[in-house]
């Protein structure tokens, strides 16, 4: 008897991960960034502050090794408008390798309780929250599918979605989370034939300015409570996780929701 193995076509040494939300210092965009380049990819640092992207990604290129072929970009882009993310694209098309990868960060929080959702509020949270994922997957997805490798997609919801809000963020947030979580089962189906995954992860407390500024000691003690691993979650752990849901090993992994939350979801 003869065994059918089916290799998994790889990715091509030349490659772009673009991620969005990469512009706070202090948040899980730069971590990832960091972490792809480690992997071999060349990265776009993405965001609405245009200028904070581009001195990271000038650090970032400053830092790579003589001779290196990895390329780094900083681009701004509103990921809720889509001329931005066309003018994005161009830049992107003309001066890095092939898009293989999308890591959608980006978004905004929202404290507001139910009744102090206004129209605006709730079309501004979803705009940048679920429209910008939207938005964003099907520029990377046309790049992948006429790239002809295949391709990965992670996008970011929340244990919001989960619970319905929390201290911080409240019912505009955890209803923009949940509709990312059905875009990306969405994406992972219609996509799939193209050799494109889709996943998307769940974060818990991350010791990130998105808390509403920057964690004290008591917040974190108040946050991890319920936590079996009793802390809050660290960038570089998110990052590690999107690692590997952008790598080739990850290749029969789709549509899937990952809670990055110490053990507080189990599911």
């Amino acid at each position: 008897m003869t065994l059918e193995i089916r290799r998994i076509q790889p990715f091509p040494d030349a490659r772009t991960a673009v991620v969005t939300g990469a512009g706070a210092e202090r948040g899980i965009g730069r971590r990832v960034v960091r972490t792809l380049l480690a992997q071999g990819w060349s990265v776009v640092a993405a965001d609405i502050d245009g200028e904070a992207t581009e001195a990271f990604a000038a650090e970032l290129t400053a830092e790579l090794p003589e001779g290196a072929v990895q390329k780094v970009l900083g681009v701004g882009v509103d990921v809720s408008d889509q001329a931005s993310i066309d003018a994005a694209f161009a830049r992107i098309d003309a001066e890095m390798p092939q898009v293989v990868a999308l890591v959608n960060l980006a978004g905004i929080p929202s404290p507001h309780s139910i009744f102090e959702l206004t129209p605006e509020i709730w079309d501004r949270v979803m705009d940048v929250n679920a429209k910008g994922t939207l938005l964003m997957t099907q520029a990377a997805a046309r790049r992948m599918i006429d790239g002809g490798v295949g391709g990965r997609i992670v996008n970011t919801a929340s244990i919001t979605a989960l619970d319905g809000g929390g201290t911080f963020s409240k019912t505009g947030y955890a209803a923009a989370k949940a509709a990312i979580q059905g875009l990306t089962r969405g994406s992972a189906r219609e996509l799939g034939q193209h050799g494109i995954t889709a996943n998307v992860i769940l974060p818990g407390p991350i010791d990130t300015d998105i808390m509403g500024g920057t964690l004290t000691e008591d917040r974190k003690a108040g946050m991890s409570a319920d936590i079996p691993l009793q802390r809050v979650g660290q960038p570089e752990e998110v990052a590690g996780l999107i690692g590997f849901l952008v790598g080739e090993d990850s290749s029969f992994v789709s549509g899937t929701s990952i809670s990055v939350d110490g053990g507080k979801h189990m599911h």
